[in-house]
C-alpha cells in the first residue's frame, strides 16, 4: 500500500487533500512551498506534514506527487519540479488550467532535452520520465477533503487510481490517450457554473434596491421546478464573496482557451470582471474568510463598504 505522497504547493487544495490521506491511513505526507510562512507551517502541522526545503528534496521523498499551486504558477512548478524526477514518480497536476497548459505541463515532466534543443527538432525523451496525471477537481475540496470529485487523463491514469484507491478516491478516468480532455469539461462547465454565480450577483444587487427579490425567485422556481432560486443565491454569492479572486483567475483561463479556438469569450470575460469586482471590495476579509449565511448579508457588507454600488 502507498506510503508517502508529497505536495508542490500546500495551500487551501493541498492542505485539504493530505488531511483527508492522513485520515484515511496513509503513512507520510510530504510538502514544499515556496511561501513558507506561518499559514502553510501551520497546516503542516495540523496533518502531521513535513515540510521539505526544494523541489528536488520532495522528489527524492516521494514517489507521488500532487502539485496544488495557483493557475498562473502551474507551469513554473512543473519547471522547477521536473529534473528531479524519474520513471518511479507519479506527477499529478490539480491545477486549474486549461487544456493547453496541462499538455504544456505534461511534456516539461515527462520530457527533458538532452542537448540544446534546435529548431524542428522533439526534446529527447528523459531517460524513466515521470509519469504524469491531469486531474480537474468538479467540487470544492474542503467538505470532500482526499474524496473530492476529480476527472484523470493521461496513459498513467489508470494506474494513478489503483494506487490511490484503498484511500476511498473519487476519481474517473475520462482519457488515456489524450491530456487536456478532463481540463476541458472542468472549463467549459465553468462557463455555465460560475457564469451563473455572476448572473446570480448582479441579479440580487438589482432586484434588491426594489424589494423584488421573493418574485424574482418565485418566477423562476416555477420555471425551473425542483430548484430553490434563493437558497441557490445564498449559495452562489457566498462561494463569489470567498473565492471571487481564485474564481477571477480560473475564467481568464477559460476566456484564453476560447480565444485561441477562435471563440470570442464575451461571457468568460464578463464574469472575470465581475468577480474580481467582488473581490476588490474585500468581502472575504469582511467574513473573515467564512461564508456568509445569507446572499442578503453580502448586499449589506456591500452598501456598508460602497453605498454607491448599484
Amino acid at each position: 500500500m502507498l506510503e508517502r505522497i508529497g505536495f508542490v504547493g500546500f495551500g487551501e487544495a493541498g492542505f485539504h487533500i493530505a488531511k483527508g490521506l492522513r485520515g484515511a491511513g496513509l503513512a507520510q505526507t510530504f510538502a514544499y512551498d515556496i511561501n513558507d510562512g506561518e499559514p502553510v507551517r501551520g497546516r503542516a502541522r495540523e496533518t502531521d506534514t513535513e515540510l521539505v526545503e526544494s523541489n528536488a528534496a520532495l522528489a527524492d521523498a516521494c514517489d507521488v506527487i500532487f502539485c496544488a499551486v495557483t493557475a498562473d504558477q502551474a507551469l513554473n512548478a512543473a519547471e522547477q519540479t521536473a529534473p528531479f524526477l524519474g520513471s518511479r514518480h507519479f506527477y499529478c497536476d490539480v491545477n486549474s488550467v486549461s487544456p493547453q497548459m496541462k499538455q504544456a505541463i505534461g511534456r516539461m515532466v515527462s520530457w527533458q532535452a538532452s542537448t540544446a534543443p534546435t529548431a524542428g527538432r522533439r526534446p529527447a525523451p528523459l531517460t524513466g520520465g515521470a509519469r504524469y496525471v491531469e486531474a480537474a477537481m468538479m467540487a470544492p475540496v474542503p467538505p470532500h477533503l482526499h474524496k473530492v470529485p476529480m476527472l484523470l487523463g493521461g496513459e498513467a491514469s489508470p494506474a494513478f487510481v489503483e494506487m490511490l484507491a484503498p484511500f476511498g478516491v473519487r476519481m474517473d478516468v475520462v482519457s488515456t490517450d489524450q491530456i487536456g480532455r478532463a481540463a476541458a469539461v472542468k472549463m467549459f462547465r465553468s462557463v455555465v457554473y460560475k457564469g451563473l454565480e455572476a448572473l446570480m450577483f448582479e441579479c440580487v444587487m438589482g432586484a434588491s434596491q426594489y424589494g423584488a427579490e421573493p418574485r424574482v425567485f418565485a418566477s423562476l422556481n416555477a420555471s425551473f421546478p425542483g430548484v430553490d432560486f434563493q437558497k441557490l443565491a445564498d449559495y452562489m454569492i457566498g462561494r463569489v464573496v470567498v473565492h471571487g479572486e481564485r474564481r477571477a483567475r480560473e475564467m481568464e483561463e477559460v476566456a484564453a482557451t476560447l480565444r485561441e479556438l477562435g471563440i470570442e469569450p464575451m461571457m468568460a470575460e464578463a464574469t472575470v470582471r465581475r468577480m474580481d469586482w467582488a473581490a476588490d471590495l474585500g468581502l472575504k476579509g469582511h467574513f473573515n474568510g467564512e461564508f456568509p449565511q445569507s446572499y442578503k448579508e453580502v448586499l449589506e457588507a456591500i452598501a456598508a463598504a460602497e453605498p454607491a454600488v448599484k
